[in-house]
């Protein structure tokens, strides 16, 4: 490698970038924001026969402004929304989020007025994960692809 490559910084900063995605992928910290039956099967992927804290995902953090991943789980209704918004608005970036169900991802069988027809109406979402409910193998499969999501992104310093 010639002084000049190193001078503009081009090969250091893709690994910098590299070392940062990978930790990131292997630290994430979720907020659980379980509303509906889909908590059960949620609750499932960490006990010991799925554990999820082989994927760094381990300990909920209960506080969104301690939390990476906002993993909504369950049915959201319209009032409920509003404040849906105000926890992912007060997390820090980066952040992501995961819909849990098919209720969350589309509202399910609830086709009325009560209900939001797929929280990517009200926040932006980067893994679905469908199912009523949904396997604790496909919500390893999820977070798997969230991981994979995570490490490609362009880390910011």
């Amino acid at each position: 490698m010639e002084m000049t490559e190193k001078a503009t910084g081009g090969y250091l900063t893709s690994r910098l970038n590299d070392m940062i995605g990978w930790a990131r992928k292997y630290s994430i910290f979720q907020y659980p924001f379980v509303t509906a039956c889909c908590g059960m099967e949620y609750m499932s992927t960490a006990c010991s026969h799925y554990d999820v804290d082989r994927f760094g995902a381990g300990l909920p953090r209960f506080s969104p402004r301690q939390s990476d991943v906002l993993f909504v789980v369950g049915t959201i209704s319209h009032k409920m929304a509003p404040v849906l918004k105000q926890i992912y608005d007060q997390m820090a970036d980066p952040k992501w989020v995961v819909a849990f169900g098919v209720c969350t991802c589309t509202g399910g069988f609830y086709d009325n007025y009560a209900t939001v027809q797929g929280i990517d109406t009200v926040i932006p979402v980067d893994v679905y994960i469908p199912g009523c409910p949904p396997r604790p193998e496909n919500v390893l499969d999820g977070l798997i692809k969230l991981q994979e999501k995570i490490q490609g992104q362009k880390q910011e310093v």
